[in-house]
């Protein structure tokens, strides 16, 4: 598994009112869903980026704003292939 390293400002944890564990695991699921969203990943992969089942993460697009079944005729086929 690879690592990517990011440098938080304190300033931003303290506007955020997390810990540097929850910024990690928010900013974890923030990237999953923009990318889901986007159609980079699909809902599984996104899931297990943002450290999640698969059930949890279509379950908290709804916090973001994000629709769980927008998706393509191909990604919708791709997604019931994997049932």
């Amino acid at each position: 598994m690879s690592q990517v390293i990011l440098d938080i400002p304190d300033e931003t944890l303290f506007a955020l009112k997390v810990s540097s564990v929850e910024a990690s695991e928010m900013f974890r699921m923030v990237v999953a869903v923009k990318l889901f969203e986007l159609g980079r990943l699909s809902s599984g992969a996104a899931a297990r980026l943002a450290g999640v089942p698969r059930v949890v993460f279509l379950f908290r697009l709804a916090e973001y704003g994000v629709d769980t079944f927008c998706l393509t005729k191909e990604q919708l086929q791709r997604e019931v292939s994997l049932v």
